[in-house]
């Protein structure tokens, strides 16, 4: 109740000017109150938490109507009775009805439970915000807001003097009103009955969830997401997590919590008992027990199996890789081997805590030559750290090949690695020797053998989309070709012509097509070099690839790649380059007839008609074909064409 008026006198006109501070909040609880309680959303008696204090703090400015035209006679405003919550954000939420009831008007509207159909364009009746409050509501609410501010400042309110002054100035800090406006939100407060002490948004609805002064009505659902679509919550979400559910994985977290310290408690005296260390009371040394050294095994593998649950149900991090190798009984008989360097070393590497532990581990069993599931989990375990480590490759690929582990399974978990590093070869050498073992299992099945080729083409291509030009895929693309004989599949030299069609610049393409083209076993001489005339090329084959690089240079005339493959093609069937004089020309005209006739389309034929002309001793022309390079057309290489120019022998290039 409002502060009473008693005494007279002096202290009474003193009172009549300023009224004293508001009086402690009451003790006794109304029905609405007790079941708020009930359900763990408002407390009595006690100081409010801070997420309480989810409103701003800015002042208040409108003064609260007069209670004798605006005041509320009724207790809290009724709200559609709700269904028994089954999820964690139903529960949250109806007790956040339940305690600030006006609050959950403005959040939800007067439609309890809130809405799950798609939004509508425009706010409507019952979707929340002040127009669902009427006008002694919305006083009620406001007077709830001043109160509560009063309520959470305890301090203030009880240093502060009855003087003027003192009431100025709590009444400043509560809502930026008067005397008046404090006296009358108190009689609103306690006429209405409304819990002050209730839990905020933020702590029932959780910070995901919880709303902001702008998170009313429609606005609110908008940040709901998926729900407001009538779409499903996410796995793990407070919407999808039953109470059952939240109430079993809390269990779990203590239970852990507890296993957690006996186990400290007992490596502590572990480590007391291998110092030597007495017990303060008894004066006795300190001793572990073999009884003791089971009952911790069994209690580190209970630790193990709940990690392991509440991963799986999206509680925790998983057992073994979140936690310390030294804490898990699976490697109880390891004796880490721990890399101490030199005192006072020049370059001590920091190395962290976790990698230092996991090495440590590794060296052991490697030292004893060991091939189990624990250490090709240890392999995983470290790659995830440092994917560059080669050794530890190695060792996996030892360890994989000694349990005879299925080969498919590794390439799989090894994709979405190469994918997160794109840059490391130590991944495709690993591939590799995969590849090596497998082979021979599935070499006298051409089905199988075309199945794994197309699985590992379809990888290619998705890792090389994302780097066009990376050296260790396409290296180990060409051995692929090599090992599974590609050179006459015509899915892989689709795939090639796909991306020369996609970047007609993309060298490597280029030179894996030559690869594919000028390598197979039937059409290539065992040992030529990439650079020497094959007899054994068929010479349909070698027209078809002169015309092939004839048509995408002529898409870019200044693109390198296809203007090296042309010369590799020609020289590699046993060809002059002057076969392609003529088509050089159609990219050089008036070469030395004067700047306005002289025009020059691709620097690469003007190039290769130097080298032409050269071939067939016709040294002046190649000498102005490279001047005309260095002086106009290619000048950054000026130096370059000049030396060419010296090559030839002739007297113009030697003065």
């Amino acid at each position: 109740m409002p502060p009473s008026k008693k005494g007279g006198g002096k202290g009474k006109a003193s009172q009549a000017s300023t009224p004293p501070p508001p009086p402690p909040l009451a003790t006794t609880t109304t029905a609405a109150e007790d079941k708020v309680t009930s359900q763990g959303g408002a407390t009595t008696g006690k100081p409010p938490s801070k997420e309480s204090d989810d409103e701003s703090d800015s002042a208040i400015g409108p003064v609260l109507p007069s209670s004798s035209t605006a005041a509320p006679t009724d207790p809290l405003p009724a709200t559609a009775a709700l269904p028994e919550p089954r999820t964690v954000l139903e529960r949250t939420r109806a007790r956040f009805a339940a305690a600030r009831p006006y609050e959950a008007r403005l959040i939800f509207g007067s439609r309890q439970p809130p809405p799950t159909l798609a939004e509508p364009e425009e706010p409507g009746p019952g979707l929340g915000g002040l127009k669902d409050l009427e006008p002694r509501e919305r006083a009620a609410w406001l007077a709830t807001r001043i109160a509560a501010r009063i309520a959470r400042r305890p301090a203030l309110s009880a240093t502060t003097t009855t003087g003027g002054a003192g009431a100025a100035e709590l009444a400043r800090v509560a809502c930026g009103g008067g005397a008046k406006t404090v006296r009358e939100a108190w009689k609103l407060v306690n006429e209405g009955s409304v819990p002050l002490r209730a839990a905020g948004e933020k702590q029932l609805l959780g910070a995901a969830t919880a709303p902001t002064p702008a998170s009313t009505g429609i606005a609110r659902r908008r940040r709901e997401g998926a729900s407001s679509r009538g779409e499903p919550a996410p796995a793990g979400s407070l919407e999808a997590r039953t109470i059952a559910a939240a109430e079993a994985r809390w269990e779990r977290r203590v239970r852990l919590a507890c296993l957690l310290a006996e186990s400290r408690c007992f490596r502590a005296q572990r480590e007391r008992e291998t110092r030597g260390v007495r017990d303060d009371r008894t004066g006795e040394p300190a001793v572990v027990t073999e009884r003791e050294v089971v009952e911790d095994k069994r209690r580190r593998l209970e630790i193990a199996a709940l990690r392991r649950d509440m991963a799986a149900h999206g509680s925790g991090p998983a057992s073994r890789a979140a936690g310390k190798i030294a804490s898990n009984p699976d490697w109880d008989d390891v004796v880490p081997v721990v890399l101490e360097e030199p005192a006072g070393a020049l370059a001590s590497i920091a190395y962290p805590a976790d990698y230092a532990e996991a090495m440590s581990y590794l060296r052991a069993v490697m030292k004893a030559n060991e091939h189990s599931e624990r250490c090709l989990w240890l392999t995983e375990h470290i790659i995830n750290m440092n994917a560059s480590h080669y050794t530890v490759w190695l060792y996996r690929a030892a360890i994989l090949f000694a349990l005879e582990k299925p080969i498919a399974e590794e390439i799989e978990w090894l994709n979405e690695i190469a994918l997160a590093n794109l840059k490391n070869y130590q991944i495709w050498h690993h591939r590799h020797l995969l590849v090596e073992n497998h082979f021979p299992s599935i070499a006298a099945d051409p089905a199988a053998v075309a199945a794994f080729a197309a699985s590992e083409r379809r990888f290619l291509e998705r890792i090389l989309a994302e780097d066009t030009k990376n050296y260790h895929v396409w290296s180990y693309r060409s051995y692929l070709a090599n090992k599974l004989g590609l050179f006459s599949d015509a899915d892989e030299l689709a795939s090639v012509e796909r991306m020369i069609d996609d970047d007609v610049r993309n060298n490597s393409a280029w030179s894996h097509r030559f690869f594919l083209v000028f390598s197979h076993p039937d059409r290539a001489t065992p040992g030529a070099a990439a650079t020497e005339p094959d007899p054994k090329a068929p010479p349909e084959m070698v027209d078809r690839e002169v015309a092939y690089a004839q048509a995408k240079i002529r898409l870019a005339p200044q693109n390198q790649s296809p203007w090296s493959y042309l010369r590799g093609v020609l020289v590699k069937g046993g060809r002059k380059l002057g076969e392609a004089e003529g088509f050089a020309r159609e990219f050089v005209t008036g070469l030395g007839k004067g700047e306005d006739e002289e025009d020059v389309t691709s620097t690469h034929a003007l190039d290769l008609l130097a080298d032409i002309y050269a071939e067939q001793g016709r040294k002046e022309e190649a000498d102005l074909c490279l001047q005309r390079l260095g002086q106009k057309w290619d000048r950054i290489r000026l130096g370059y064409w000049e030396w060419r120019r010296r090559g030839l022998g002739t007297e113009a290039a030697a003065a």
